[in-house]
């Protein structure tokens, strides 16, 4: 357990988890030992998690003077462990009553600053405080769980100004979206974490200076991600989207079926989510209500090109292919809905494929780009060409379903173990319209009027003859058949490009 030295000398601790870029992370509580972050639902998997353990907290000594439990001298001992670090400029995420602390170390500190995650974070001092009225609009949602009635009751009492040790006990339900056995454990594990002395110390009675912190986080040059749980009302989404609006860079998220700890209730979402904001190669956009992430190749003004990957792929899937077409265009690869860090809704077929791709050129501003997609991809750029052929400029299909029905159809295919890259429900619902697509896909395709190119591959399962027969029935669209199988471009990467460019493409 390393230690180091603060500004005042007192010895704080530190525990690392997992390996890769330190992310230095701030418990909530207020004052709560670190450990109850965990690994963070697996983040420690993508970076080093440097859990502080504050002053007077877990393994960190007790300060001689009570007065440096206030949040604003807290802010100091954050600096020093970036200091002890070697940190010329660090990630730093904080939960809860840290999100506060979090945003006065921004504040104070801007150009020590990479990153900003705010998990959940408190806002009052901010000038933004959670209402009554939020917390019981939040626990409204969750009416229909079983021991509702009983946490109702203890939140009236505590709002009636009759708070309790109890009835602090009975609302912890509402702070975690399942709960469960787990959450349970995690949350009965607050009081011997938590040191209440310096807790209650944390907001200084005679209040911060609200407004010059505020101007000084609205000037913030750093990427800040917000965070927010559908079912917190502390804060709730709509507070979490006031403090996001203080940001000149802030992306701001609503994680689905979570509360006050996120990563507790669907480990999955809340890593993909963060992994996305943190890796400086991803960006994310809110197409259609789901968070799409995406990487880009070459520079910003010249045309665009668009990439789609295929089932249980990815937009790595593109790097080589993205690499070169950058040398004369700005590449835009995207993780479809299911697949990557974009978010996993549970609900999937080619007509929601096609709307991502629609929703992400409008967001991004794309219309008339060159649209190229494999696969899976490259039958949601089909649909998306005929739906809105105005929206494409070119349009290259590799090797790419021909919508007929499969004969002999595919029997259920059966989850193999362990994590995957990708929603699994994709695959019965992809597979369920390819044994029997809607007809209609394939009689639209004389209304694509972009120029089209259908690449196949020699050595795919993928019928090229059908392949054929699809080009010939898009107005002016070409086939070609490389020596590939059906990862095309990643099989023969230089034929694959070769035809591009036969196309006017790269």
């Amino acid at each position: 357990m390393p230690i180091f030295s603060t500004y005042d000398g007192t010895e704080l601790a530190y525990h690392l988890v997992g390996e890769g870029e330190p992310l230095i992370c701030l418990p909530g509580g207020p004052m709560r030992a670190a450990r109850y972050f965990g690994d963070l639902g697996g983040l420690s998997a993508r970076r080093q998690l440097v859990l502080l353990d504050l002053r007077g907290t877990g393994d960190s000594a007790v300060p001689r003077d009570p007065a440096t439990y206030r949040m604003d001298r807290l802010v100091d001992d954050v600096e020093a462990l970036r200091a002890h670090l070697g940190l010329e400029q660090a990630d730093v995420l904080g939960h809860s009553a840290s999100g506060e602390l979090a945003a006065l170390y921004a504040a104070k500190y801007p150009r020590r600053l990479r990153s900003l995650t705010l998990v959940t974070p408190g806002t009052g001092t901010l000038g933004l405080p959670a209402t009554d009225q939020d917390r019981r609009d939040a626990a409204a949602l969750r009416a229909h769980e079983p021991w509702y009635a009983e946490a109702r009751a203890a939140l009236d009492e505590i709002q009636a100004g009759r708070a309790t040790p109890e009835a602090w006990e009975g609302i912890r339900p509402f702070t975690y979206g399942r709960w469960d056995a787990e959450a349970q454990a995690h949350a009965a594990l607050s009081p011997t974490q938590r040191n209440a002395l310096a807790g209650s110390l944390y907001y200084p009675e005679d209040g911060l200076d609200t407004e010059s912190t505020v101007a000084a986080l609205r000037e913030l040059p750093v990427p800040v991600l917000v965070l927010a749980g559908e079912y917190d009302g502390g804060p709730s989404p709509d507070r979490a989207a006031e403090l996001a609006a203080l940001f000149p860079h802030a992306e701001f998220v609503v994680q689905r079926g979570a509360a006050h700890f996120p990563w507790m209730d669907d480990p999955g979402a809340f890593v993909r989510t963060v992994a996305a904001f943190l890796d400086p190669d991803v960006s994310s956009v809110q197409a259609g209500g789901i968070r799409l992430a995406y990487r880009t190749w070459g520079e910003p003004s010249a045309p665009p090109v668009i990439l789609a990957h295929g089932r249980s792929g990815s937009s790595l899937d593109w790097t080589e292919v993205a690499e070169h077409l950058a040398a004369r265009h700005r590449v835009y690869a995207l993780d479809f809905r299911g697949h990557g860090l974009s978010d996993w809704p549970g609900r999937y077929s080619f007509e929601f494929f096609r709307d991502d791709l629609h929703a992400f050129l409008e967001a991004r501003n794309l219309s008339g780009a060159t649209v190229i997609g494999h696969s899976m991809g490259g039958a949601a750029a089909l649909l998306l060409a005929e739906r809105h052929p105005a929206l494409v400029g070119a349009l290259v299909i590799e090797d790419a379903p021909t919508l007929l029905p499969l004969d002999p159809p595919r029997n259920p295919a059966e989850r193999p173990p362990g994590e995957l890259d990708f929603d699994w429900q994709v695959v019965p619902s992809i597979d369920a319209q390819l044994n029997a697509p809607d007809p209609a896909a394939r009689e639209h395709l004389g209304e694509i009027t972009a120029p089209a190119l259908v690449v196949g591959g020699a050595r795919s399962h993928v019928d090229q003859e059908q392949l054929a027969w699809m080009a010939e029935q898009i107005p002016g669209g070409r086939f070609v058949s490389v020596d590939a199988g059906h990862l095309v471009h990643a099989d023969n990467p230089q034929a694959f490009l070769d035809a591009l460019r036969a196309f006017g493409v790269g």
